[in-house]
Parts: C-alpha cells; structure tokens; sequence
C-alpha cells in the first residue's frame, strides 16, 4: 500500500500506479464496456443522478487553420478555432444538457481557445486546466496522461456531472481506440482504481436522448 506524508507527492504516486497497472491504450478500447453500457433513457436516468465524467472532444473546427505558430494559449489567432458550425454545435449541446436537467458541477477545459469556447458555448463556464491537455505550454515533447488518468478516475462531486472540453488525442492516450470525432463525448464511470466508458454521445444524438425521454 502506497503511504504518502506530501499531497502532491502522493497523487502523482497514484497517477502514475493508475497508468502503470492498466492494460496497454491498444488493449483499452475507449467503445462502451458491454457489462456497463447505458443508452437512451436509462443513461438519461443515470446521468441525472451524477457521478459520471462527461469527456467532449471540442465541437467542429475550421482545418484551414492550425497551430504550428502558436506560442502561447491565449493566441487565439494562432491557431485551429472552432468553425462556426462548431460553435452552433456547442450552443445545440449545451441546449440540450439543460433540456434534460443534467446536474452539471465542474467544467475543465484545455486551455486551447477551441476547447474554452466548447466549454464555455455549451456551459456559460470552463475553467482551463493543463491536465485534460496532458502538457504544459504548447508543445507535446513532454506529454503526461497520469493526471489525466487520475482525474478520470476520481468521482465529481456528489449529486453532480464533471464536464471536460478536450482534445482527441489525450483521451485515446489513456483509453484506446476509437478516437473521439469532433464535439462526440465519452460517459466515464469511476471504477476501482480507473474508469469504465459507459457510453459514447455523438453530437447528433442528444436530439434522440431527448426524444427517449418524451417517449418512454
């Protein structure tokens, strides 16, 4: 058993055991485990009675740009942004998460501009954070999915829905293939010392989560 005297010490220790005992990423696949799979109104019960992370890869965004000059995170015009399809995306997924009376609680977000504006459209809030990015500053030479690993694990707040508005690759780090498309999110379940996906929501499904809900 780990025993840690330092806070900081001790949660890197853990991260890093997290990362360590897991299966290979190739050997995770980030699809829904069968045994713990939800979909249409009995993931609307269990989302609305909280503890599960909500993990989006940012809305659409416009490939002519990129981020090959950027030097910082606030140089919004230095890098990939959202389109404008990508920010009604975002508007339309928040819409529909208050429609359904989700309790949502904490919102991280890379610090990236297109994954602040996918929090912020969708929530009215996202507090940035280097841990769902996985490195510090713009270049991933050092990348470090421990503490995403960790976050990952960990259960929200009582009674509430972490949301997380990220990037493609730092989830696939820590749960496999398939990787997330465009404004498509992964249902996390706190399991033992890691995570189960529990589903997987596409933007254009939260219309049918709607809809299962008037219909059942």
């Amino acid at each position: 058993m780990l025993q840690c005297t330092i806070k900081t010490r001790c949660a890197a220790a853990m991260a890093a055991l997290l990362l360590l005992s897991a299966p290979a990423a190739a050997e995770r696949l980030s699809s829904p485990d069968p045994a713990h799979a939800l979909e249409g109104p009995a993931l609307v019960r269990a989302l609305r009675e909280g503890g599960y992370t909500l993990y989006f890869r940012h809305t659409a965004t416009d490939f002519t740009q990129n981020d090959r000059a950027m030097t910082g995170h606030a140089e919004c015009a230095t890098q990939r942004n959202l389109s404008d399809a990508g920010r009604e995306q975002a508007r339309a997924i928040g819409e529909a998460i208050r429609a359904l009376g989700l309790p949502v609680g904490e919102v991280v977000a890379s610090p990236f501009c297109r994954t602040l504006e996918t929090g912020r459209l969708m929530f009215g809030r996202a507090e940035p954070s280097t841990v769902v990015r996985g490195y510090e500053g713009t270049s991933a030479a050092n990348a470090d999915y421990a503490k995403l690993a960790l976050l990952l694990a960990s259960p929200p707040a009582p009674g509430t829905l972490r949301m997380v508005t990220s990037h493609g690759n730092p989830f696939r780090a820590v749960a496999g293939p398939p990787h997330l498309g465009e404004g498509e999110a992964a249902v996390l379940k706190p399991a033992g010392a890691g995570f189960v996906v529990v589903a997987r929501i596409r933007p254009g499904d939260w219309a049918g989560l709607a809809a299962s809900e008037r219909e059942k």
